[in-house]
């Protein structure tokens, strides 16, 4: 057990025996290699006396010490994995923070380039969250988007990124998704968001939350996408929320691709 209390899996077990059996056997060459050239001169027994040292010393010696340098950089390996964990998650969602989730859709929309750019980004707000905070206060507000985090995870597809944006606002971004997909999955989060239980001091609240969705077909910069389906969205909340409003990127804003009103 390693000092980071997490059990050594069989893969860092064999990394582990690899490493320290592999740097022992590299300096136990070496050592006899010195040793033999240094005192073949010196005829029988000093030759023999001198490998017997260049064996055990370095059997002795160089063990223990790989294996435990072994270990100290698994150990480094864990913490820096967890670092990098922390600097890109939301420490109450455990979703993308915004900077790490913006920065994947960046390098989605980058790495795509001009070869068939398609997909779509969603950005979801609570509906009426503050009244959450103000009536049962802030724990009841974090477990309300606990519920919808888990909610959105739940609705969304395998490879899509989901991330906090900051406060009740989330955003969801859909690789490769046309504008059926986007529809399909925006509905599917409002849905299931609107079908979440909550009830904070057993008082039965019933959440629910407005999605704004744009599709593209061609390239785009991730700022220009956020600013399109953060207008829909606006246009979800001032049209009774609990609501989807899409539109297709380059398209006129009174031509949705695709909306949904509260079932």
């Amino acid at each position: 057990m390693a000092k980071t209390g997490k059990p050594i899996s069989r893969r860092g077990l064999l990394r582990l025996a690899r490493w320290t059996v592999f740097g022992t056997a590299g300096c136990l060459a070496v050592s006899l290699s010195y040793n033999y050239f240094a005192f073949r001169h010196l005829g029988g027994e000093a030759l023999f006396q001198g490998m017997v040292s260049a064996t055990i010393l370095p059997i002795v010696l160089a063990g223990p010490l790989f294996f435990y340098l072994t270990l100290k950089l698994r150990e480094l390996a864990i913490a820096n994995h967890r670092l990098s964990r922390a600097a890109s998650t939301d420490s109450l969602t455990e979703c993308l923070n915004r900077g790490a989730f913006t920065a994947a859709v960046e390098a989605h929309l980058r790495g795509r380039g001009t070869s068939h750019p398609r997909g779509a980004l969603l950005v979801i707000d609570a509906d009426q969250f503050k009244q959450i905070n103000d009536r049962f206060g802030h724990d009841a507000g974090d477990e309300a988007l606990l519920e919808i985090a888990a909610a959105i995870r739940e609705a969304t597809r395998a490879g899509d990124l989901v991330g906090r944006l900051g406060g009740e606002e989330f955003g969801v971004f859909l690789p490769d998704a046309s504008d059926a997909d986007a529809a399909e999955v925006a509905e599917r989060i409002r849905r299931t968001i609107h079908g979440r239980r909550f009830a904070p001091d057993g008082v039965h609240w019933r959440l629910s939350a407005s999605v704004g969705g744009a599709v593209f077909d061609q390239p785009i910069e991730f700022s220009e996408l956020f600013r399109i389906a953060d207008q829909r969205l606006y246009r979800a909340k001032m049209t009774g929320r609990n609501r989807v409003e899409m539109i297709r990127a380059g398209e006129h804003d009174r031509q949705p691709a695709a909306q949904s009103a509260a079932g």
